[in-house]
């Protein structure tokens, strides 16, 4: 008989006029790393709120078996209670507090008269961050720590709760490769040492390289489980979106024509720290109707440089911006928009969107004025114009009033396009365009660019994804601490020679 920690029989969901979870039935192994895999809107995140106590006991059918008992979960303090935890993609660590307050917020370490033991606090704290390999003092300010540092601190936190079970929600998002094999390297020993894990993840190679067991979600239906080795990535991505996907990124044969835009010799220093030189002497152009990829590691500047670009970051900027072979000066986002440049950003929650607004209040933002007569918004043309991007980009959503913090990662990402295709743009900045995103709806995002190229616009992507970089671009420049390594066009770039560029083993002088 298999030796479960948890057993999901059952669950089933429903939401006014939405069935989220439908007879769902989700297995857990004792000291196994378990991937809970699926597209957007799935049911991952409403099954672990299920499962954390968020939606309370009252609010679903099914049972919850925890080593052997049903369980009626009310409340997160609940299931923490029975050993479970759950740590989100956007860590919720007080950036003012030490980190022995953070860790044992909530469950003081108490001494005489009821007084924190701080001696004992810090002693403890000590022990519970050599078990994650975290070498810390105890009074850092959680504020002074990087995000790599706060993701493990977060499993410390969990771990000192004595969690038996933890669950942990696209937990590499925003972390460099190192840390990202440094935090996989931790769970591979809690594993060892009995600790159970449930791992949500949209980075397949990430789920292959973790995980025991894979259990895909698909419209709130648990479509399979199965030991990892047994399944191939194709066959897990027919599993997600069910269909086959032949290509990951649709080829498509763009054919550039004139260069409509050029940064000449620019540079940049940083806001805060104005003597350090930031961005160094860039050049690059690009071509009505392609696609320019950027590359480079985190930290390679490739964010700074559009967002300087835009007017929104740096300090001394120098250089020259050309479009159409015309010197334009840019000041502000609403100067690059003027001259039809528009930029999509990494963070679409922080940057993109108002996520307490509905999809016509964020898609119509940028131009009111062009759909103003006498001060006064005309609604009959806004809707339509904002319905017909809705139309076209198969946003997913019941209407355009709909609240937009309750669409998918996805579907997000299509209300920012729409947006910016409102300003009708020559040139689109995608900064990350697919974080975040899965599978089916990245080949959805992949199909809107290319028709968009199609049509003449010219696209810079900046990716972290090497594959999508090398799948999307007619063309390629490779940045390394603040300046251009490398030039590559499609036909001749490899992941190893992008590398190369991004790690300064090669630059294009030698």
């Amino acid at each position: 008989m298999e030796d479960y920690i948890l057993q999901m029989k059952n669950i089933t969901k429903t939401f006014p006029g939405v069935k989220a979870l439908d007879n769902v039935t989700f297995n857990v192994k004792r000291g196994e790393i378990h991937a809970l895999v699926g597209e957007n809107g799935a049911g991952k995140s409403t099954l672990m709120k299920v499962l954390s106590g968020i939606h309370a006991s009252s609010s679903y059918s099914g049972d919850i078996v925890l080593n052997g008992e049903v369980q009626r979960f009310n409340s997160i303090k609940d299931s923490e209670r029975q050993g479970i935890a759950i740590i989100y993609q956007e860590l919720a660590l007080c950036k003012n507090l030490s980190i022995a307050e953070s860790i044992f917020l909530g469950s003081e370490v108490k001494g005489k008269f009821g007084l924190i033991d701080w001696p004992e606090t810090y002693h403890r704290t000590s022990e519970h961050l050599k078990r994650v390999h975290l070498d810390l003092n105890p009074e850092t300010k959680i504020i002074n720590l990087g995000v790599g540092q706060l993701q493990l601190l977060e499993i410390c936190k969990a771990l000192s709760k004595n969690a038996s079970l933890l669950i942990l929600d696209e937990p590499t998002a925003a972390l460099t490769d190192d840390e990202s094999e440094r935090l996989l390297d931790l769970l591979r020993e809690l594993r060892s040492n009995g600790v159970s894990c449930i791992y949500i993840s949209h980075k397949l190679d990430e789920v292959f390289s973790i995980a025991d067991t894979i259990t895909v979600l698909r419209d709130g239906q648990t479509i399979i489980t199965k030991p990892a080795a047994e399944i191939t990535k194709n066959q897990l991505i027919s599993y997600m979106v069910g269909r086959e996907l032949s290509q990951m990124f649709p080829h498509v044969d763009h054919t550039p024509g004139d260069v409509v835009f050029e940064m000449r010799n620019w540079s940049v220093n940083h806001p805060q720290i104005k003597e350090k030189e930031v961005l160094h002497n860039i050049n690059i152009n690009v071509r009505k109707g392609e696609i320019v990829g950027i590359a480079g590691l985190m930290g390679a500047g490739r964010t700074e440089l559009m967002m300087s670009l835009m007017g929104a970051y740096g300090s001394n900027v120098r250089g020259e911006v050309y479009y159409n072979n015309e010197k334009i000066k840019i000041q502000s986002s609403a100067d690059a928009i003027k001259h039809g440049i528009c930029y999509v950003s990494e963070d679409r929650k922080r940057y993109g969107l108002v996520l307490m607004q509905d999809i016509k209040f964020n898609v119509s933002l940028p131009v009111l004025e062009r759909l103003s007569r006498l001060g006064l918004i005309d609604d009959n043309e806004l809707i339509k114009e904002v319905d017909g991007y809705v139309r076209d980009l198969r946003v997913k959503t019941p209407s355009i009033e709909q609240i937009t913090h309750n669409l998918s990662g996805g579907n997000m990402q299509k209300v920012v396009l729409a947006k910016w295709l409102m300003t009708n743009p020559s040139i689109m900045i995608l900064d990350e365009p697919t974080r975040g995103i899965d599978v089916g709806a990245k080949v959805e995002i992949y199909n809107i660019v290319n028709k968009l190229v199609q049509e003449g616009m010219s696209v810079i992507m900046i990716s972290s994804e090497l594959p999508e970089v090398l799948g999307m671009s007619d063309r390629i420049y490779i940045m390394h601490e603040g300046s251009i390594t490398g030039e590559v066009d499609r036909s001749e770039a490899t992941q190893e020679l992008i590398m190369e560029y991004c790690t300064g083993i090669r630059t294009m002088n030698r």
